[in-house]
Formats: structure tokens, C-alpha cells, sequence
């Protein structure tokens, strides 16, 4: 049975246009079609160095519409990296972009789109969900900024299972947890709406469901698929709502101390949940009732230790010494959270994530 809200309806939402194609073989089928359904002929194809393969791949079915690859994209996309890519895209007289990979090149054809207004065509390889949304990120003298601009969303979005199957256990693992953080803060963002809620459910019902069949097999193609189904969800809760404090939590971690965008996702989380419990009951709730588990925050946690997770931020090269400074620099900056964001309360959640403590709900 259902329990009722707690107030009454009261929101409002917005759909932003993008076109979505999911299905085994698309980034090769499906890529070239779509290209020439926004009229592009000169496209620029961008990727990192991992994924330099999957993209010429892409680029070799685009035929003579690509003139050229750029493997150069880079985790937290450097404003460097990104003024690079620029120069490139401008030299080829580009008139798309096809961003092949996960959130770094993905974020790399967004900077590109934000700074040239050309269109983008994600073909993502991970499962963190950024291609859904109008966030953009770039990372100067150590410091991650972000925003959103209609400009970067992509006007398509490939999903193709089989790009997916090649993607180590240990990414899909902390790429999937990534896209589990989008659709939990979702929950409790004071732009949420019904629809944001019930793919927030699903998503991470799929989601975690998933991941523990890519772990045992990782060319399990219908557990990969179903990932790839739940990252989806997932992005497009982060691109309906605004982010809060475990957001934040992930963008200073990684832009100014330099921690791996997926893992740090995957070991805040749960302390970023069990932070906020008290404060968002309903939330914790439908995350609850997602992961078939009497506490999320716990829930989570398991997950991802049971399939070989990072287990504290120490792990990911933080020194004891940032956390006060991580702390302070997070309370500083003002955004939305359901509870209240202190310097002292998010040292806390920082030194709980460092040692592994076991997540515990806190008094808000």
C-alpha cells in the first residue's frame, strides 16, 4: 500500500527536449542517421584515451561526415583541455560534435557546444547519466565550477548496450553508483515533481538490480542493458532537478583535490544520505522501498563494498589534513539541501567517509 504524501501536490516541471535511441548496435547504426537528422555534415568526434577505439568506430560509420577524431578529453574537463578542443572544433569547420565515452568526454562536448553553439550527439560508454542533462563543468586553478545552459544539452542521446560490455567491473561499479547519487538527491530537490520521483525509483531499482550481474558477468548483455536503462533514469532526475550538498560534496573533492569523479560518488553517498535522512524522510522512503532494504544509506554502502567498491575517501589520495578545508569550502557556497549545511556538520560527513564508518542517520 502506498502512504500518502505528506502535503499536498505542489510543483512544477519541465521537459527538455532530447531524442533518445536505445539499442544493441546503435552507436554504429544509429549515430549516422541522427547526425543527418540535425542536417549535420561536418562532424567533430571527441573522446578520451580509453575510449579512442569505440570512437573511431563511431567515426568510420559517420563515413565523410566526420572530419576528424579528438581523443583529448580528461576527468573534471580542465579549462585547458577545453580550450583545446575549441581550437580544434573551429580549425575543421565543424558543424556538430559527437561526444563517444563516459562523463569526461561527454563533459568535453558540452564544453564545446557552451563555447561554439554547436550541437551534440552523446553516445555515452559508462553509466553516469550526464549525457541527460544541461550541466556543464570545467575545472580551473582547482576549482570545479558548474552550471546549466540549454546549449549543451544533447539534441540525441545513442544508449548502446554492446559499448558497454568492455567496460572493467570496478568503473561499472562505481559508474553505476555515480548514476544512483543522481536519482537520490532527486528525491529530496525542492524542484522535484511525481515524474522526477518515479524514475528516481525506477532507476535505482534498476540500477542496483543490474549491477550485481555485470559484476558476476561482465558480458552479460542483459544486465548491461538494463545499467545502461537505469543510468538513463537516473541522468534525467539530475537534469530535471537542482543538485544539492552531495553534488557539491563530489565537484570540490574532485576539482580542487583532484579524487576520481565515479569512486568519490560511490564512497560519499551513503554518508551524504544518512546526513540528510532526518531531513528527508519521504526520500529515504522510496530509496528504501528501490533497494528492498530497511536503510538506504546501509543498503548502499553493502552494495558497493559486496562488489568491490572503494571503501573510504583515504583510499582515493585525501589527506587527513583537506578535510577541515573541504569542509569549509563546500559550506561556503550556497545551494539547496533539506538540511541545513555547516562547516562542522560536513567535516563530520568528510571524516566519517575517510575512516569507513558505517553510515549512521543523523539528528538534523
Amino acid at each position: 500500500m502506498t502512504t500518502p504524501p505528506s502535503a499536498p501536490l505542489d510543483f512544477t516541471h519541465e521537459t527538455r527536449p532530447v531524442r533518445v535511441v536505445f539499442r544493441s548496435g546503435a552507436s554504429v547504426t544509429a549515430t549516422p542517421g541522427e547526425a543527418a537528422r540535425l542536417g549535420l555534415h561536418r562532424v567533430l568526434v571527441v573522446c578520451g584515451g580509453r575510449g579512442a577505439e569505440a570512437a573511431r568506430s563511431v567515426a568510420d560509420a559517420l563515413g565523410d561526415s566526420c572530419v576528424g577524431v579528438h581523443d583529448g578529453a580528461r576527468m573534471h574537463v580542465p579549462v585547458e583541455v577545453a580550450d583545446r578542443a575549441v581550437e580544434v572544433a573551429r580549425a575543421a569547420g565543424a558543424d556538430g560534435c559527437v561526444a563517444v565515452g563516459g562523463g569526461s568526454a561527454i563533459g568535453l562536448g558540452k564544453a564545446i557546444a557552451l563555447r561554439t553553439g554547436l550541437p551534440l550527439i552523446a553516445v555515452p560508454s559508462t553509466y553516469s547519466g550526464s549525457e541527460m542533462t544541461s550541466v556543464w563543468g570545467l575545472t580551473e586553478r582547482g576549482v570545479k565550477r558548474t552550471g546549466r545552459d540549454s546549449s549543451v544539452q544533447p539534441r540525441c542521446v545513442v544508449y548502446d548496450p554492446d559499448l558497454t560490455l568492455g567496460l572493467p567491473v570496478p568503473l561499472s561499479v562505481t559508474s553505476g553508483v555515480n548514476a544512483l547519487a543522481h536519482a537520490a538527491e532527486a528525491l529530496y530537490a525542492p524542484d522535484a515533481s511525481p515524474l522526477v520521483s518515479l524514475m528516481a525509483e525506477e532507476g535505482v531499482r534498476a540500477m542496483a538490480g543490474a549491477l550485481p550481474g555485470v559484476a558476476a558477468d561482465p558480458g552479460d548483455a542483459w544486465a548491461r542493458g538494463r545499467a545502461l536503462y537505469g543510468a538513463w533514469l537516473c541522468g534525467s532526475c539530475l537534469g530535471a532537478t537542482t543538485m544539492g550538498l552531495h553534488h557539491k560534496l563530489c565537484h570540490v573533492l574532485g576539482g580542487t583535490f583532484g579524487l576520481p569523479h565515479a569512486e568519490t560518488h560511490t564512497v560519499v553517498l551513503p554518508y551524504t544520505l544518512a546526513h540528510n535522512a532526518s531531513a528527508a524522510p519521504e526520500a529515504m522512503a522510496v530509496l528504501a522501498r528501490a533497494l528492498d532494504a530497511p536503510d538506504a544509506p546501509r543498503a548502499l554502502q553493502e552494495l558497493a563494498r559486496r562488489l568491490g567498491a572503494p571503501r573510504t575517501l583515504a583510499e582515493l589520495g585525501l589527506k587527513e589534513a583537506d578535510l577541515a578545508r573541504a569542509a569549509a569550502q563546500v559550506a561556503a557556497e550556497s545551494y539547496p539541501n533539506p538540511r541545513e549545511v555547516t562547516a562542522n556538520g560536513v567535516l563530520g560527513l568528510l571524516t566519517a567517509a575517510y575512516e569507513g564508518w558505517e553510515p549512521r542517520a543523523e539528528d538534523a
